[in-house]
């Protein structure tokens, strides 16, 4: 393989990298913790947009604490269900 062969396909993958990372940026997912009193939107590119908390916990701090947690963990198990979607979407098309 000569070497300019190597950068062509480089620069492929930078380019198939950069469609996806854009692809994956516009979908959005919410990852909720306490039975839906915590919510947050993450970009799937794990991006955190936007946290909501229900006024009820905000004088619970350990319970607060711990639904921030679980949401993320919930939005991140989101995000990864939709990067396996897409990826066998892109897989597809080829």
């Amino acid at each position: 393989m000569s070497v300019f062969s190597k950068l062509k396909q480089f620069k492929d993958m930078r380019e198939s990298a950069k469609k996806a990372q854009s692809i994956l940026g516009a979908e959005t997912v919410e990852g909720q913790g306490a039975w839906g009193k915590v919510k947050i939107s993450m970009s799937g590119t794990f991006e955190v947009k936007a946290v909501t908390v229900d006024p009820a916990l905000l004088g619970k701090q350990s319970e607060l604490e711990a639904a921030i947690k679980d949401a993320a963990n919930d939005g991140v198990k989101k995000v990864q269900m939709v990067l396996f979607r897409k990826r066998k979407e892109l897989e597809g098309l080829k």
